[in-house]
């Protein structure tokens, strides 16, 4: 009767032991699988941050950045992309062809299984406004040395082309402005040692050319200098109280040889307030008007500066001719250095072709803006604001 009981007893042991362990195992388990969970949520939530970090990272580059897969489709374009192309819907998942319809930009791309990088590639898109950009592209490649991925970096180099172009044309225009009058004093001096001296009526004739042209060498020269000191902010100005009357009356003075030679009217019709200005620069922002609307008035025609108080302690300063006008297109760049409406009538008048940029660079220095509108066939009016003599004055714009 022993062996029976024992054999129950130790079959009863060894499923009390079974199901102990079974439910070591099952805690143990369990324990097992929250702590992969929490790994695993771990390892998410830090994914997650990594790639949140990225995208911050690669959204505050000021260079668009486009990443593309083993199969030319991309991953993943920052905001500087979407910005530069305009791009406003999600275009992961596409080919560049699909996303930006650029075959030269989708032909770059796909030269880099032979050449693995390209530096410095300038493309310029298509629009109504000129944009370039440029292009810095490299091959990712795996372990195997096999084309992985590719990432595309660009930069707006529309500003900087820009510039150049304007660098061009300033200098352009001043080898042309500076050729001419050299030519003419070079021209006449090699026919008075030719023997034209001795010929008194002809010699004077020559000289006073000789004379004029040197005079307009040196305005341009004056003018350079000006708009050179001007656009640096090394001009530094004599603020106080002008009153406006006075001045205006002391420029038309100036002029007045010139409006009789056209029997122009010329009247000051400036309110009896004052500015805060440097009087010798107010001078010569006038004058420039004044003499343009001289020039390029009808004969017998009118030329009046007047001004009103506007609020914000402003005074709002014009000048208006009743001459032929300025063209709508023309109007947004009278202010550019050289830039003339009629190239021919303007040459024909003289002039440097830089009073108006000087203008605006002096008003600006004022801490005013300075604008023109114009009726064809009607006239022409230039606007300028400055602070009321008594009022604050805003800091100069350098």
């Amino acid at each position: 009767m022993l062996w029976p009981l024992l054999t129950l007893f130790t079959l009863v042991a060894l499923a009390a032991l079974h199901l102990w362990w079974r439910g070591r195992f099952a805690r143990a388990r369990q324990a097992a699988r929250s702590e992969i969970g929490a790994l695993q949520d771990e390892q998410q939530r830090a994914a997650r941050q990594i790639q949140t970090q990225q995208e911050v990272l690669f959204n505050s580059m000021v260079e668009g950045l486009l990443l593309l897969d083993e199969h030319g489709r991309i991953q993943l374009a920052n905001r500087a992309f979407a910005s530069l192309f305009s791009v406003t819907v999600d275009i992961r998942g596409r080919s560049l062809l699909e996303a930006l319809r650029l075959h030269e930009l989708a032909e770059l791309v796909a030269s880099l299984d032979a050449q693995k990088q390209v530096l410095g590639y300038e493309l310029k898109l298509p629009g109504l406004s000129e944009r370039w950009l440029q292009i810095n592209a490299a091959a990712i490649l795996n372990g195997h040395g096999q084309r992985h991925g590719t990432v595309v970096v660009f930069h707006d180099l529309t500003r900087l082309k820009q510039l150049e172009s304007v660098r061009q044309e300033f200098v352009a225009n001043v080898s042309h402005e500076l050729r001419t009058p050299l030519s003419l004093i070079k021209g006449y001096v090699e026919t008075l040692l030719d023997g034209a001296r001795d010929n008194p009526e002809v010699a004077t004739k020559f000289l006073q050319t000789i004379d004029r042209n040197a005079e307009r060498l040196k305005l341009l020269i004056e003018d350079l200098l000006t708009i050179s000191e001007l656009e640096s902010g090394r001009i530094k100005l004599s603020l106080r109280a002008v009153p406006l009357s006075p001045v205006v009356a002391k420029v038309f003075e100036d002029f007045k040889t010139q409006a009789d030679a056209k029997s122009m009217k010329l009247i000051n019709a400036a309110p009896e307030l004052a500015v805060r200005a440097d009087v010798d620069r107010l001078e010569q922002v006038l004058g420039n008007l004044v003499d343009n609307a001289i020039k390029y008035g009808r004969a017998k025609g009118t030329v009046t500066v007047g001004g009103i108080g506007r609020d914000g302690g402003r005074v709002e300063v014009f000048v208006q001719d009743d001459g032929p006008g300025i063209p709508p297109e023309a109007l947004e760049r009278v202010f550019e250095r050289f830039y003339r409406v009629d190239k021919a009538r303007s040459r024909e008048q003289g002039g440097t072709g830089l009073g108006l940029a000087i203008v605006k660079h002096i008003i600006q220095n004022h801490g005013g803006v300075v604008r023109a509108t114009s009726d064809p066939g009607r006239g022409t009016t230039f606007y300028f604001t400055l602070a009321q003599g008594t009022g604050t004055l805003q800091q100069p714009l350098l």
